[in-house]
């Protein structure tokens, strides 16, 4: 069980650092950074590692049930519509507000979710895990509101640079609609995992392999609907010439960082729910997107992004954080029962 925590905050760990790498990249838009950035995590990383890593690879995709691809594929293709409602949410209501939506959004869905493949844990294990939930819940929302009370001080020096929101109401929806798609990264990892372990152990592969196995069918399925929308978006915009800049070289070997640490990062929570047993895929997905939320607010706070933030401001914000690592030691205390 302690192996299985640790490897969930790790993956949370990984996914709270992964666009870190975003800031050093030159002369490209967003759409040609994000397009360049899904065309490698969603189809090259993972299709090279499972080719690579994994035993009797054919054999164990050609023979997977039908309806296990149709449940994997759907709710993968879910997860990347959601993922990019994320993007479309920060446009309205900002990185903070849009983030802490977005993600409490996830845990609490994506943490319930499985119950529903997995079956109840027993019962005083089942009142640990919902009420480690909802401690890190209030700590997104305390996170929320730090990240509204910082972007409500920024708006006079925003106004007076000519920049504006959206509607912060179609935000909100936007956000939430999206948390409830992404939650099918939750669902398909369910419902995959018992064939893939039992067919990847049939070809003799390590434990961690089904991790591997799992990732590739839901990265697969989820990129083709995040490749058309940022084709889209780069014809839209007019960003394919961008590609032609000096700096590409660099650009892709960065990219390429954040790439391997997205999918790094997705493959190990997958092992982690594997580990934590029967309760795996709730507590694991309520560690791994707490972790990652907390490491992407500590990143923050060393890349001075608070800086400019008023004392009310912070004290959410650490007060958010403090319910975030609570909540983690309350789920684990309960699955361990």
């Amino acid at each position: 069980m302690i192996a299985g925590i640790i490897w969930a905050v790790s993956a949370g760990l990984i996914l709270g650092l992964y666009a870190l790498p975003e800031k050093f990249t030159k002369d490209f838009k967003y759409e040609n950074t994000w397009s360049l950035f899904f065309v490698l995590t969603m189809f090259v990383v993972p299709t090279i590692t499972s080719v690579v890593l994994i035993d009797g690879f054919s054999e164990i995709f050609g023979n997977m049930p039908g309806d296990i691809w149709l449940k994997m594929g759907l709710a993968s293709i879910l997860w990347g519509t959601g993922v990019m409602m994320w993007g479309k949410a920060i446009n309205h209501i900002g990185l903070s507000l849009g983030f802490s939506i977005f993600i409490g959004t996830i845990i609490l869905i994506g943490s319930l979710l499985p119950f529903a493949v997995d079956g109840l844990p027993d019962q005083s294990s089942l009142y640990y895990i919902i009420a480690g939930i909802v401690v890190v819940l209030i700590g997104v929302i305390f996170n929320g509101k730090a990240g509204i009370i910082r972007e409500k001080d920024q708006n006079a020096q925003e106004a007076a640079e000519g920049q504006t929101k959206g509607n912060i109401v179609v935000g909100i929806i936007i956000a939430v609609v999206g948390g409830l798609l992404a939650t099918g990264f939750s669902y398909a990892n369910a419902v995959g995992r018992p064939y893939l372990h039992e067919a990847s152990q049939a070809q003799g592969n390590a434990d961690w392999i089904t991790a591997v196995c799992v990732m590739f069918p839901i990265f697969i399925s989820g990129g083709i609907v995040m490749t058309i929308y940022f084709a889209w978006q780069l014809t839209q915009k007019k960003a394919w010439v961008d590609f032609k800049t000096p700096h590409l070289s660099k650009n892709f070997l960065l990219i390429l960082v954040m790439a391997v640490f997205h999918y790094a990062a997705s493959a190990i929570f997958a092992y982690a729910a594997y580990l934590l047993g029967d309760a795996g895929n709730s507590v694991g997905y309520a560690i791994f997107n707490t972790s990652s939320v907390a490491t992407a607010i500590i990143s923050g706070l060393i890349t001075k992004e608070w800086i400019g933030a008023s004392s009310k401001a912070k004290g959410f914000l650490y007060a958010g954080l403090a319910c975030m690592v609570i909540g983690i030691i309350i789920i684990g205390v309960g699955n361990g029962m």
